[in-house]
């Protein structure tokens, strides 16, 4: 595994109706909805380790700590950013942030584990 403290990775996405909170149903306002935004977090750390694990290998989402500090509108673009600050065994670290015009919308931390695919499939979807 070729994991550094360091990487950085990105995401974006211009917020539609269906990223809203009222579309998710995590609140009843038409702006960029919190769960949609952790997403778009856990992307930008997924984006940051493209290329870099072993083949068979992926990450899953472990821990999330984001605060989501102002609205974001329909049509407006955010870009999540993750760096890589920590590892430990299996898991990694990210300070990660979402920005938009009106500037910073979102941070925090997001913990990601390593996991072999195949192993992790036969653990979680097991028959019985």
């Amino acid at each position: 595994m070729n994991v550094a403290v360091g990487l950085k990775g990105t995401a974006k996405l211009v917020v539609g109706e269906a990223d809203t909170a009222l579309a998710l149903g995590s609140g009843d306002v038409r702006v960029l909805g919190t769960p949609r935004l952790v997403a778009l977090l856990e992307r930008a750390c997924v984006d940051a380790l493209e290329g870099i694990l072993e083949p068979g290998q992926t990450t899953v989402g472990m821990r999330v700590q984001v605060d989501h500090l102002q609205p974001t509108p329909i049509g407006a673009e955010v870009v999540a950013e993750a760096l890589l600050d920590k590892i430990e065994g299996r898991r990694i670290s990210f300070s990660v942030s979402a920005t938009d015009s009106g500037g910073l919308v979102a941070a925090g931390k997001v913990t990601r584990v390593v996991v072999d695919v195949e192993r992790f499939m036969s653990k979680c979807c097991q028959a019985g």
